[in-house]
């Protein structure tokens, strides 16, 4: 198995755990725009108690990435996103964050 598809597994995993449902070609999509951060340690994961972190999400993803209109809609986004992952939970993957992102604005990658 290839080390994308391991890092795929593992938010498989992940969503299987937390009993939320994804669509896998979604999952892998948000997976490859994640790019090689996925591969490394801190990178892979949100910081979502990082103001900093968010607003890169933001910028980079959401407005970057998505072409969303930079708007208070984006940090109630961001915020229910985390909820959804869970405030406590230390697993916020990157790949996860953003394809939950992308369900929640209606968007495709």
């Amino acid at each position: 198995m290839s080390k994308f598809e391991d890092a795929l597994s593992t938010y498989k995993a992940e969503f299987d755990k937390l009993g939320i449902a994804y669509d896998e070609d979604g999952l892998r999509k948000a997976t490859k725009a994640c790019g090689p951060s996925i591969y490394l340690p801190d990178a892979s994961k949100v910081s979502s108690s990082d103001p900093e972190e968010l607003a890169r999400v933001k910028k980079n993803f959401l407005v970057g990435k998505l072409g969303l209109a930079d708007d208070a809609k984006l940090d109630e986004g961001i915020s229910a996103v985390v909820d959804q992952l869970g405030s406590s939970n230390r697993n916020k993957y990157r790949a996860m964050f953003y394809y939950l992102l992308t369900k929640h604005f209606g968007e495709e990658l």
